[in-house]
């Protein structure tokens, strides 16, 4: 796989995650919580869509994520794509009619480590509902006021993380982050790695 695709895939996924699927969602009431599924993420209410690897999935049309915008992508689908504007404060900050591109192995890495980090949670906390929020683009749940979750990587961090997140954390090897502990999910590679993780990190703050 070509690191250097990891970052316009994450960008491409994550405008389609926020412009495509999270906007339309809100606009018909049903919030921008996104949830992952099997190899990719999806809307928890109308309109019914999926990403899967590096393709739009309206029921059985699949419309590829490449060298395409929102607006194209809306428009094959049947949906009004739009920018996320007072919902939150933070995202993508593109608009419909940016081009983007997702490379198939690197968004099949991205996918598999959602699928990991929700799994993961799942067994760390099974009472808990993990979110893909389309405004950082992760999966997570919050426990205890302790964020626990998976990244597909950021401006600090270029390739996929873990990380249990906590506010002041303290001076030491565990906690080697700003927002407290992150682990590459290179490293981590699996979900028992990612909940030994998860689940040291909770101890640590029980």
């Amino acid at each position: 796989m070509d690191r250097s695709s990891i970052a316009p895939t994450r960008r491409a996924l994550h405008v389609v995650a926020e412009l495509v699927l999270a906007v339309p969602q809100h606009r018909n009431g049903g919030g921008i919580k996104l949830q992952v599924c099997p190899g990719g993420f999806r809307t928890r209410s109308a309109p019914d869509l999926r990403v899967e690897g590096v393709d739009l999935v309206l029921a059985d049309l699949h419309i590829p994520i490449v060298d395409t915008t929102a607006a194209a992508l809306g428009l094959a689908v049947g949906v009004v794509p739009g920018e996320p504007e007072s919902l939150y404060g933070d995202g993508t900050g593109a608009t419909t009619d940016e081009v983007i591109n997702a490379d198939p192995a690197g968004a099949g890495w991205i996918m598999q480590c959602f699928e990991i980090g929700d799994a993961a949670l799942r067994r760390l906390a099974p009472q808990a509902d993990p979110i893909l929020w389309p405004e950082h683009f992760d999966v997570a749940i919050t426990v205890d006021g302790v964020g626990y979750g998976v990244s597909p990587g950021d401006d600090q961090r270029a390739l996929p993380y873990a990380y249990v997140g906590i506010s002041n954390p303290p001076a030491d090897d565990f906690w080697n982050a700003p927002f407290g502990a992150a682990r590459s999910m290179e490293d981590l590679g699996d979900v028992a790695a990612v909940l030994s993780f998860f689940t040291e990190g909770k101890h640590r703050v029980d």
